[in-house]
């Protein structure tokens, strides 16, 4: 029978012996040996741990015997071997961390941990990692010969190939960052696809964070938590993609860290992709930060305007279409920074060209982007932004203009501030104006204070998204 209840106060103890043996010993080998095993009783001299297999018990009476006494303060362990539960309390703290709290009723709770738990991992998403894995799902285009290179990814291409040629031995970890839309997903796999050629065997973990949360989530319901830890740490690879969503998860972020560090340890190669550098993820432990960027953290800025025109025409080379340079250019100078955007109005122009048999020109891209340039092209104007700010925070137009420094009238200033030099092409001084002739460097100071708390409150990024929006839809609406 599995060994399921255990005191508060005896888990608690083994919580803190735990800290005190990373801290002494290497963490790969505490957290492969160590960290499955529960105390069971604890005296003066004596203390009795339980071990979920033989060969743990073996391993621990063979190394780490005198440690695990030291640190829980005894002359003495004795080990028992138990089936061991997962602890109680993880499944709810996991689940807590992923799912917004709903209205306070039971039925709520209990149709949110069934909401969570059903999310289990696409197996299709591993190779060999795992005895229930299955080939990677690549997309075929997703390799580096698809891969348009130009100035604003070339050092992150440059670093894949590396990381592809050489896995690790030249960058481990590869940190990818930057936008979304500008090809990290196609990198990654794309050194999947050229691992997978060099050696057809190799164990390649590919997978979003999400489904690595659902599954650690998954593996904790069902008592299975050895087997997703042997999983992803069997594995040559591990390519992770969107890591940030690790943000404010702290169970799975100590899952992940020891994941992480089991594979370090082993000289495996692991590579991760994020919309922002590891120091500007929000509530992400610094040890995991720190880890990030042992190895090369490398940015894919958006593609320039040449660039833009290589990936239009790269495209239509790739599903046999004649595209007029007047038509890339066009295209190019008037679609903004996002690859998919690019490609996606390619497509759109692709489709009423052949339902309505019509040649490909500037007058057919000028009436299937119509709409969208009318809209883009639209000006944003101070009076947009103030509207929205005053609307929002409920302050009057007066006071935010007016000397006053309450903080109830200071933040929407700053906040106003921040956006009329994102979302505008005024000067700090022009910015300043609007505000009772504020000078430039109270302008600057609003902008960097802002942009600093964006960086580490998620919630205060949420709002400026929301922010941003319905000030570009006023300005869509009005003009």
């Amino acid at each position: 029978m599995p060994l399921k209840s255990l005191s508060p106060e005896l888990t608690s103890l083994w919580d803190q012996a735990l800290q005190h043996l990373e801290s002494t010993l290497d963490p790969a080998s505490v957290d492969a040996w160590l960290r499955g095993v529960r105390l069971l009783g604890l005296q003066k001299d004596l203390a009795v741990v339980a071990a979920p297999s033989k060969l743990h018990a073996d391993v621990i009476r063979q190394r780490f015997l005198k440690p695990v006494a030291d640190s829980l303060g005894v002359p003495s362990v004795s080990i028992e071997v138990h089936e061991l539960a997962p602890a109680p309390h993880s499944l709810d703290e996991l689940v807590a961390e992923i799912s917004p709290p709903a209205a306070s009723s039971p039925q709520n709770a209990a149709l949110r941990h069934s909401n969570v738990l059903q999310k289990h991992l696409n197996p299709t998403s591993l190779n060999g990692a795992g005895s229930d894995s299955t080939p990677l799902v690549l997309k075929p285009d997703y390799n580096f010969e698809q891969f348009v290179v130009g100035p604003c990814n070339r050092f992150a291409h440059a670093a894949c190939r590396g990381v592809a040629d050489r896995p690790a031995q030249n960058f481990n970890p590869l940190f990818l960052h930057g936008s979304v839309g500008l090809g990290k997903t196609h990198l990654m796999q794309a050194v999947c696809h050229h691992l997978l050629d060099k050696t057809p065997d190799l164990k390649i973990v590919f997978l979003s964070c999400e489904e690595f949360i659902n599954h650690f989530i998954s593996a904790l319901q069902h008592g299975d938590v050895e087997n997703f830890r042997f999983r992803y740490r069997k594995a040559d690879v591990l390519i992770i993609d969107d890591i940030q969503m690790l943000a404010n998860k702290a169970r799975t972020q100590e899952e992940f860290f020891h994941t992480f560090n089991t594979l370090h340890n082993l000289h495996k190669q692991i590579v991760l992709s994020s919309d922002a550098p590891p120091e500007d993820i929000p509530h992400l432990q610094e040890r995991l930060v720190s880890r990030f960027k042992w190895g090369l953290v490398a940015e894919i800025e958006p593609p320039c305007f040449e660039t833009r025109v290589a990936i239009l025409h790269s495209k239509a080379e790739r599903i046999g279409l004649v595209l007029p340079d007047n038509v890339s250019k066009f295209i190019a100078e008037n679609v903004g920074n996002n690859v998919r955007e690019l490609e996606g109005s390619l497509t759109r122009i692709q489709a009423m060209a052949t339902l309505t048999n019509r040649p490909i020109d500037l007058g057919l891209a000028h009436e299937i982007m119509g709409p969208d340039l009318r809209a883009r092209n639209r000006p944003i104007h101070m009076d947009h932004i103030l509207k929205v700010i005053t609307s929002h925070y409920g302050v009057k137009l007066a006071e935010l203009q007016s000397k006053r420094r309450t903080q109830s009238v200071v933040f929407p200033r700053q906040v106003a501030m921040f956006l009329a030099r994102h979302l505008t092409s005024l000067s700090l001084e022009e910015v300043g104006g609007y505000f009772g002739g504020k000078d430039h460097s109270t302008v600057l100071y609003s902008v960097e204070k802002i942009g600093a708390r964006r960086r580490v409150d998620s919630e205060f990024t949420a709002v400026l998204g929301e922010l941003e929006r319905a000030v570009k839809t006023e300005s869509n609406c009005h003009g």
